[in-house]
């Protein structure tokens, strides 16, 4: 039996771990993750489908943990590869069943399973077992293989007064550890944090108050998926008599999904088009809308730069920001929330005001799972390396030797056989990048080009060479983007096009007519001449244009 985690380790996102034995290979979770700054143009970022690639013919199905992006957003992207059945809660098969209506995916294999149903699939038995998130139908999974017992916690919190269902189940969590656990991947995300997370009806007296002193238009911007926040500000409007409007694609979505399978109670008559926002007096309307981690496209982001076509915030309005930025987010964030305070809002986000709370364990609810547990190894999954860190500190805290916690990385290979667990070689886990829609399989390379562009800027060269004997007719033509300011550049150009000239002369009397190591030429020598006179290396675009 090996475990193979390609993606969620080191990083916050794009989870994905595939579990493989005789009987053939088990995904749990599809998750993706949003691009940071050093991304530029790109979408989405995914776990590297190359191992999978490769045993393709050995892929059995995925089992879904809860139905937030992190989790399932690169299903679409699988399925269109893979023909194999997803196995998840009601709720994360409806949201997973709309995403795929995006994508024109049909007649996919959608299998519901429900808290404590058990599955076979790829020789293991499944158990789907029921956990707090800031999201319904959130589930750990315990998958019993030939060389012992294997718990993924999924994302969890131990709340004793949910927003919806039971408490997460500590008893079946108690009889697996008396069962025997081999190996347990836990939640990273918050074993920095000491003490224990909040319950998620905390963040209702805040909303109340909010919604006691608020006197014009109340907007709270959220992750789409974060249904439990959506039905607390829900009540809340029901409360103070406020009509509801949504936007932002994924939250109308979402919302919409939640309502229809039975998630979320907002009546029809309580929703306003958002085309009729404007006709509402400001008093009697809280907008919900997605850009809570400051996504330059989402509707708070917009609404902050004054291009938002249906919302136009100011002063008496009061925004709230009922998440907490992702690790790599804080920039947009604080750029979001300064636009909206220029235009005169008031706007209230954690941790100054108790807006929020996480929906991942802290210290003390680590501790408690993994004495219920009593695994004999730990594998610390879902965050950063620090996390990871901190995740096994805890765990050697309660008795767990050191030799028995793994710090991996994406694409690590752990082999388990005998009752042990031992690291072997590992495979290729990079990221896959989505661009406008596009799926680019070699990201580094792309990303290095749009950094230098972004950078340093871009040089054009235009040469005209005679076909047969190479030589150069006329001057060659040089323009720059996005390198310097015009003044500046001026005699950089002239002093290029005196660099190609002569580099396009010496090879015409080598007699040189492949055109391919033309222009590697023109690059060595316009790259080394641009270098010394101005520290920077643009990227040097060669146009050999025969005659």
């Amino acid at each position: 039996m090996q475990v193979i985690p390609l993606g969620g380790l080191g990083e916050i996102g794009k989870n994905m771990t595939a579990v493989r034995g005789s009987g053939g290979i088990v995904l749990v979770d599809c998750g993706m993750s949003f691009p940071d700054e050093e991304m530029p143009g790109i979408d989405l970022v995914l776990p590297d489908f190359t191992y999978l690639r490769e045993n393709a013919k050995e892929l059995r199905g995925i089992l879904i943990t809860h139905g937030h992006e992190d989790h399932v957003g690169a299903i679409p992207y699988v399925l269109r590869e893979f023909k194999v059945p997803v196995y998840a809660t009601r709720l994360t098969l409806g949201l997973i069943r709309s995403k795929l209506q995006e994508f024109g995916i049909k007649n996919a294999d959608l299998r519901e399973v429900s808290d404590g149903q058990r599955v076979r699939v790829g020789g293991m038995n499944a158990e789907f077992i029921h956990v707090n998130h800031s999201i319904p139908g959130a589930t750990a999974i315990a998958l019993r293989t030939n060389a012992g017992m294997i718990v993924f916690s999924g994302d969890y919190k131990i709340d004793f007064t949910p927003i919806e269902g039971p408490p997460m189940d500590l008893g079946r969590f108690a009889e697996l550890g008396r069962e025997g656990v081999l190996a347990y991947f836990g939640d990273s995300t918050n074993s920095e944090r000491p003490g224990y997370i909040p319950s998620e009806r905390t963040v209702a007296a805040t909303m109340n108050r909010v919604f006691d002193e608020a006197r014009g238009r109340i907007i709270v911007a959220s992750f789409a998926s974060h249904l439990h926040r959506v039905a607390q500000v829900a009540e809340a409007a029901k409360r103070h008599k406020r009509l509801i409007g949504l936007t932002g694609r994924s939250m109308v979505r979402n919302v919409g999904i939640a309502r229809e399978l039975g998630y979320l109670d907002i009546p029809d008559q309580m929703l306003v088009e958002q085309k009729d926002f404007s006709s509402i007096p400001d008093k009697d309307i809280v907008i919900l809308t997605t850009g809570s981690q400051g996504e330059p496209l989402a509707g708070l982001s917009r609404i902050a730069a004054g291009t938002h076509r249906a919302v136009e915030v100011g002063d008496g309005d009061t925004v709230v920001i009922a998440a907490h930025p992702i690790p790599g987010n804080e920039r947009g964030v604080s750029k979001t929330i300064n636009g909206l305070m220029e235009r005169g809002a008031e706007v209230l986000y954690s941790p100054l005001q108790a807006v929020h709370v996480s929906g991942h364990a802290a210290q003390e609810e680590q501790k408690l799972v993994l004495t219920l547990l009593q695994p004999k190894y730990l594998i610390p999954v879902h965050g950063e390396y620090r996390m990871q860190m901190h995740h096994a500190e805890t765990a050697k805290s309660l008795g767990i030797p050191e030799k028995n916690i793994f710090i991996l990385e994406n694409g690590s290979r752990i082999e388990m056989k005998d009752g042990n667990v031992k690291q072997i070689k590992n495979v290729s886990a990079g990221m896959f990048l989505v661009d406008g829609g596009g799926l680019a399989d070699t990201s580094e390379s792309i990303m290095r080009d749009r950094q230098q562009l972004s950078g340093d800027g871009m040089f054009i060269v235009v040469a005209k060479i005679n076909s047969k004997t190479g030589a150069l007719l006329g001057p060659p033509d040089v323009m720059s983007r996005g390198f310097m300011d015009q003044a500046t550049q001026n005699g950089l150009i002239d002093g290029s096009v005196n660099v190609v000239t002569k580099t396009l002369n010496r090879t015409a009397e080598r007699k040189i007519t492949d055109w391919a190591q033309l222009k590697n030429e023109i690059r060595r020598d316009l790259s080394g001449y641009l270098s010394q006179k101005s520290r920077k290396r643009p990227m040097i675009l060669p146009l050999i244009v025969e005659v």
